[in-house]
């Protein structure tokens, strides 16, 4: 199947939120809310990178890379009480059902991850999902690494450098849509 990557634009928008919405339709461990996240980091500016696949003028998939905060120290065992900087969370990432498995969503998280080290100050990101497949590319656990009611297998992270920071992780209030769903 032929498609291609580009920036999110302007026009995108209405067709990301449809696709998000596909893609988490039938997705276990979701509160669907996953396209009111991506608005949200939009609408607050914190979308670092915002990709979408297209095919034959038709958007297919989309990625969403935005900063985290991580509360702790680096690995060299230097105290930081602030906030480490330079780290980003990876998601959501949502490939419409007619087009999953079909290379999507490999080729968007690839494109995204190139895009993220490029970015002279990227550290690392971190992400929330199935060590099987995120592990094809470099996730994996951190014991240094955690997110603060999830099991440590399913919340992974990927650095950049030497160092990895360690700490707990807080994504921007935009995921607490997730956890208020099913309030």
């Amino acid at each position: 199947m032929n498609f291609h990557i580009r920036n999110e634009q302007p026009g995108d928008l209405e067709a990301i939120t449809r696709v998000t919405e596909q893609a988490f339709l039938n997705a276990p461990h979701t509160s669907h809310t996953e396209q009111h996240i991506v608005n949200a980091l939009r609408q607050r500016g914190k979308l670092t990178i915002s990709l979408v696949a297209e095919a034959q003028g038709e958007l297919i998939g989309h990625i969403a890379i935005s900063p985290v905060a991580i509360q702790g120290h680096h690995s060299s065992g230097q105290a930081d009480a602030a906030n480490i900087q330079n780290w980003y969370g990876l998601g959501p990432v949502s490939v419409r059902p007619d087009r999953q498995g079909q290379g999507v969503g490999s080729a968007l998280i690839r494109e995204a991850l190139s895009r993220l080290q490029a970015h002279n100050n990227a550290a690392g990101c971190v992400l929330l999902g199935e060590p099987d497949y995120y592990g094809r590319f470099g996730f994996k656990p951190h014991p240094g690494l955690e997110l603060p009611g999830v099991p440590p297998e399913y919340f992974m992270a990927l650095g950049f450098g030497r160092e990895t920071s360690v700490g707990v992780v807080k994504y921007d209030e935009a995921f607490e849509l997730e956890a208020n769903a099913s309030n």
